[in-house]
């Protein structure tokens, strides 16, 4: 099985890094191709160019990434539970959200995940709200849409005023839930496929992280702010309840990191814009 994700197509600066990949991908002798998420944002066309580029004759699984949901449209809270899925099998893929793959003894599962901001790191000092409005305090400052964000302020580091930075989910992403719902949904559906592969050796790819272990270093605040976005803890805590469960793929931080975690190996395949990579796991 060979493993990429976060191909980003309709993006000028990885379209030719992911058509490099790409080429790689088509050349390859392997079994089963599994992609985790980000493939192009869900306007235009580039989804389309970008699977129909792809010619592996083998199986080709797909997962959601949070580009796929990113829309200017009014259609998006249909996107995820309606209209990618049938986008994507009309273009021939499997989609693995809905329908766990099996080969043999061997089942694959797959998830966007989500984020719920379990991952954010405390000693910057945004309160949830900001969060949950996907805005740092300095940020939040600039624009009167986030007003309401102030109406108390005994709860924001000083320091949190000077980090400056909006994650754009908050704009191009329209569920009509809250984040924590949404990935409640996500996480009982995926508990309810992996209760039903309890005898087969199962592989996960889900395309937020599901380990702290994952997260990218300490790095400027601005990226600090980020990780609040990377995933969730309950992502990692479901899946750790079966034993049965050998492996975790994930994209979504472009950050290359392997840990393991409990029986999980857990693999971050740190594809970005600007670099790509393929990994591979032996299927038995």
């Amino acid at each position: 099985m060979i493993v990429t994700s976060d191909l980003h197509y309709n993006h000028p600066r990885s379209k030719p890094v992911a058509d490099g990949i790409i080429d790689q991908i088509n050349a390859s002798d392997a079994d089963v191709l599994l992609v985790i998420g980000d493939t192009a944002a869900w306007d235009g066309d580039a989804f389309e160019r970008c699977l129909s580029s792809i010619t592996f004759k083998g199986p080709k699984l797909l997962t959601s990434g949070n580009h796929e949901l990113w829309t200017n449209g009014n259609d998006g809270p249909l996107i995820h539970p309606q209209l990618l899925p049938k986008r994507t099998r009309d273009l021939g893929w499997h989609w693995l959200e809905d329908d766990p793959f099996v080969c043999g003894d061997v089942a694959m599962v797959g998830s966007v995940g989500w984020y719920d901001y379990s991952f954010a790191q405390q000693q910057l000092g945004i309160p949830r709200r900001f969060y949950a409005a996907k805005v740092s305090p300095g940020a939040a400052r600039r624009f009167s849409e986030f007003v309401h964000l102030f109406d108390a302020t005994d709860d924001i580091a000083p320091a949190a005023l000077e980090i400056i930075a909006r994650w754009n989910d908050g704009r191009f992403v329209k569920l009509p839930m809250s984040d924590d719902a949404f990935l409640d949904g996500l996480l009982n559906k995926l508990h309810s496929q992996l209760e039903a592969l309890r005898d087969k050796r199962v592989i996960a790819a889900i395309h937020h992280l599901p380990f702290r272990e994952l997260l990218p270093p300490p790095k400027r605040p601005q990226w600090d702010f980020a990780k609040a976005y990377l995933g969730s803890e309950k992502i990692g805590q479901l899946l750790l309840k079966y034993p049965n469960l050998s492996h975790v793929y994930s994209g979504h931080s472009h950050f290359p990191a392997e840990a393991k975690v409990g029986h999980i190996h857990a693999i971050a395949t740190g594809c970005g814009y600007h670099a790509k990579t393929i990994q591979t796991l032996e299927l038995p």
